[in-house]
């Protein structure tokens, strides 16, 4: 039996606990309080921050690999993606009656989302040209970074959709981060008490089926909460909370196979008892795009 199934923590586990519920105590209430009053923009400063710590951490996982990424470069196209969101979500629209929505456009000129990527791509070339790197490693080197871009930025930068939602966008993003929180959450404690069968054994043996389905319906509890807040049908947000969760699980194992690769326990330790910035983000990497594109194309013509 591992110690993740134990019901009685060690003295280390307790520690490890305490930690962990402290560092949520100091983070949650400033992220929340940036959620409900904090202009988009700054939401978009913050969560480009977060993505450029989580992608150091991502790329110091690739150097043990022998993977060195274009890591400037990177980071300054992934902040390209938050600042495109942003203008994106800056157009706002208002449904004010049967087929007629009433649109405010932006001041700021939108930047297209394929010319940051293009630009990306035109910068890796020229590092190449110009680098004195051995051109065998290029190739690692360009997957590093396209996967640093597109597995961390790109759809992690949904947070700056969610929340430039007309009317609701503060509201929406709020219910993302407390169903990835509850149900990480509920997980953890029910995996550690009564978890027994393993869910993926190769790529994080502390994982369980229980904890897996205490994850997804500590997911559909938020829906159920959020569904008035919101004004969505309860269903439809019930729905859209259990999708997210089960795309947030995806994106959990999908950072303990790059851990698992690279030979780590922990992707930092910046953060006490949850280790680094990517191993506290990487539910919401996945879940995020999840509610933004189900309500962009389920919803959205409701408001």
């Amino acid at each position: 039996m591992t110690s993740a199934n134990k019901p009685i923590l060690p003295a280390s586990g307790r520690s490890g606990t305490a930690a962990r519920i402290l560092t949520a105590a100091v983070l949650i209430p400033v992220v929340v309080a940036l959620t409900l009053w904090g202009p988009t923009w700054l939401v978009a400063a913050f969560g480009g921050l977060v993505a450029l710590l989580a992608m150091i951490e991502f790329f110091a996982l690739g150097e043990r690999l022998t993977l060195h990424g274009y890591r400037l470069w990177t980071s300054l196209c992934a902040l390209g993606i938050f600042f495109q969101q942003w203008t994106a979500s800056s157009a706002q629209s208002w449904r004010i009656g049967r087929g007629l929505r009433l649109t405010q456009s932006s001041s700021i000129p939108e930047l297209p989302l394929e010319l940051v990527l293009f630009v990306f791509i035109i910068g890796c070339a020229a590092i190449i040209f110009a680098s004195r790197r051995p051109l065998a490693g290029a190739l690692g080197d360009i997957g590093i970074s396209a996967a640093g871009l597109l597995f961390i930025a790109l759809p992690l930068s949904s947070v700056v959709s969610l929340h430039g939602v007309a009317l609701i966008g503060p509201r929406l993003l709020l219910f993302t981060l407390v169903l990835v929180w509850v149900g990480d959450t509920v997980a953890y404690f029910v995996g550690r008490s009564f978890g027994r069968v393993p869910m993926a054994a190769q790529l994080s043996p502390k994982k369980t089926w229980e904890g897996a389905a205490a994850n997804l319906l500590g997911s559909a509890v938020v829906g159920v909460a959020f569904a008035r807040w919101l004004n969505i049908d309860p269903l439809q947000v019930i729905l859209m909370a259990c999708l997210a969760n089960v795309a947030g699980q995806a994106g959990d194992l999908l950072k303990s196979a790059y851990k698992r690769g690279a030979g780590v326990k922990d992707s930092g330790t910046l953060l006490p008892g949850h280790g680094g910035v990517l191993d506290r983000i990487d539910a919401l990497i996945l879940a995020a795009p999840v509610v933004w594109y189900y309500f962009r194309f389920v919803l959205a013509s409701r408001f």
